[in-house]
């Protein structure tokens, strides 16, 4: 028996292979008769299905605007002969869910928001997706649907929130705080600053995670070149939504689907873009979690060894000095993968049909750049003062860096983030098993100079693997022990973290990592030249290796497994979480 709506099977649109969403209409009639009571015509039906998603909502202002992105997709699918169906699933914010329990939750979103993805794109199906997001757990999750989905699929960054005063980003908002409890800044003005601190919609000013993921996205060739960090509020976002939503028709008809483009090679290209952006902390785990989905081997080691070969060029917030929107006006992602191209897989091919060194060829040195540079004019800067030569980079290699030792397998530190006083350091520990506890410990000015501050406990499988950003701004915004104090936590810290801070310890305290047995007093060493990560004594006077392997050995045989019970979400992702270091997803070969 065939479906009745016949007259809808002409499928505008040529493709080399039956489509899925027209196999399913002979078998699901009542699907036709269910689009035929929304906005489908007769003749839609026949057309390609074309899921355009967004992580529009109310949640932040990384999301807020989307939804007019998520529309011009729409568009852009009709105008290439598909018919779209709009969906969204919003994300949460970690900047508004610091400070309490509420960030427990973003890292297990990621798997939520790519599990709506699939859920949304295989029950209907879709023959191809558009996926729009901005935000720091969005970008990474719609490329891990993308991965996982393995359909023709264009993603498009949400874009760049405009600079605050001064080039002054939202993140210094902390900083001020405790300046204002300290006494040494007036409330009003804090609250004056807090009312301009984000003056619009789009990803965070600084080069976070928000900001790195979206850049990861056009460096792994699943946006369109120059797509990443555009101004929010520039029609040009609007522009490159429209044509994001005609290219994934057109992959579809070249039969071109997600794993196509993401190779080994495209990894590898988007880490070596890592490393030259300074990028975030959190683009390990992420990365690492997009690229198992895609059947990719990529590990904590890659990163260490494309960094230490790679120059870091952009000098973006918070280590550097200017905010993202003006990385975009040099030229963005294409402007710098010209400076590294060396060091680079051109041949990689990216959702343009064309290869990276072919997108690089048509857009450096045309108008559209030419103009874009201008801006920088208003703020009188040039593009190679945000975009630095291969000759003069802000650094000579890239900050990620990968500690080893007694005290952790694999840990990770951003190297550039870190004082030069304190690459090499060496101090009592100062345990804590909940981050609250350590704030207040701080505050209370019982933190001395030298300590080496370890939170335990916060890994993935623990409690879902807070970030740590109010912890980590409180050490680095007190002048005495931003130089002289370290953090270290199997738990995870924002992009815009500063200071000695090294996460991600694997294997975490939860599962019996090495970080549940240290003590107070224990000598704690970390250094970064090296990539050590170590215990040196015990309860104060140096040991030998042997010595301390015993002592291990004595407080394992005591510890007992802490008992913690989440329900609900959260309970369902840190019973099934991977290490952080392995992506820190949800292990789904799960026998029943």
């Amino acid at each position: 028996m065939q479906p009745t709506s016949t007259p809808g099977d002409q499928n505008p649109t040529e493709v080399p292979r039956e489509l899925a969403s027209q196999r399913v209409r002979r078998m699901s009639f009542e699907g036709d008769a269910l689009r035929l009571s929304m906005d489908w015509s007769v003749e839609d039906l026949g057309r390609p299905q074309v899921l355009v998603e967004t992580t529009a909502g109310s949640s932040h202002p990384s999301s807020y605007a989307l939804r007019e992105l998520g529309a011009e997709a729409a568009k852009g699918v009709l105008q290439a002969g598909g018919k779209p169906g709009e969906y969204t699933t919003t994300d949460i914010c970690d900047g508004v869910a610091q400070a309490h329990d509420g960030m427990r939750y973003p890292l297990a979103s990621r798997e939520f928001i790519a599990n709506m993805v699939e859920i949304h794109a295989n029950a209907t199906p879709f023959d191809a997706m558009v996926l729009s997001s901005a935000g720091d757990k969005a970008v990474p999750a719609h490329l891990l649907a993308i991965a996982r989905l393995d359909l023709p699929s264009v993603h498009i960054p949400g874009g760049a929130m405009a600079a605050g005063p001064q080039f002054r980003s939202n993140e210094e908002l902390w900083s001020m705080k405790v300046a204002v409890d300290q006494g040494t800044l007036d409330f009003e003005e804090f609250l004056a600053f807090q009312r301009f601190a984000c003056p619009g919609c789009g990803a965070c000013q600084y080069m976070g995670t928000a900001a790195t993921m979206q850049v990861m996205s056009e460096a792994l060739g699943l946006a369109l070149p120059w797509g990443a960090l555009v101004p929010a509020t520039m029609a040009e976002i609007r522009r490159m939504a429209r044509a994001a939503g005609e290219r994934a028709v057109e992959l579809l008809t070249a039969g071109v689907t997600a794993r196509q483009i993401l190779t080994r090679e495209a990894f590898e290209n988007a880490v070596t873009v890592h490393a030259a952006i300074g990028g975030s902390l959190n683009a390990v785990m992420h990365l690492i979690a997009i690229a198992r989905e895609a059947g990719v081997p990529l590990t904590a080691e890659d990163f260490d060894a494309i960094h230490r070969r790679t120059p870091v060029l952009v000098d973006a917030k918070t280590a550097g000095r200017y905010p993202t929107e003006l990385f975009w006006y040099a030229g963005g992602v294409p402007a710098l993968m010209a400076q590294i191209k060396d060091l680079l897989h051109l041949d990689c091919v990216t959702v343009t049909g064309a290869t990276v060194g072919e997108n690089l060829e048509r857009l450096n040195g045309s108008q559209l750049q030419k103009h874009a540079a201008m801006f920088l004019g208003n703020y009188r800067l040039r593009p190679e003062q945000v975009i630095r030569p291969l000759n003069d980079p802000v650094y000579d290699s890239g900050s990620t860096v990968l500690l080893s030792g007694n005290l952790a397998t694999g840990a990770i530190v951003k190297s550039h983030a870190v004082a030069s006083s304190m690459l090499t350091h060496a101090g009592p520990a100062r345990v804590f098993d909940r981050e609250e506890d350590a704030i207040a410990t701080l505050l209370d000015d019982r933190i001395q100079p030298g300590d080496v501050v370890v939170v335990r406990y916060q890994g993935p499988r623990a409690n879902g693997m807070p970030e740590m950003f109010f912890l980590s701004e409180l050490i680095a915004s007190n002048p005495v022990l931003a130089s002289t104090t370290a953090l270290v936590t199997d738990g995870r810290f924002s992009g815009a973290s500063r200071g000695p801070c090294v996460g991600y310890a694997y294997p975490e305290a939860m599962d019996g990592g090495p970080l549940a047995f240290v003590e107070d007093g224990d000598l704690v060493e970390i250094d970064i030249p090296r990539r050590l990560l170590r215990v040196v004594g015990l309860r104060g006077v140096p040991a030998t290796a042997e010595q301390i392997d015993q002592e291990w050995g004595r407080r394992k045989a005591d510890w007992p497994r802490p008992q913690v019970v989440h329900r609900g979400a959260l309970g369902q992702y840190t019973a099934l979480a991977r290490p952080a270091l392995f992506g820190g997803g949800l292990e789904t070969r799960i026998e029943h």
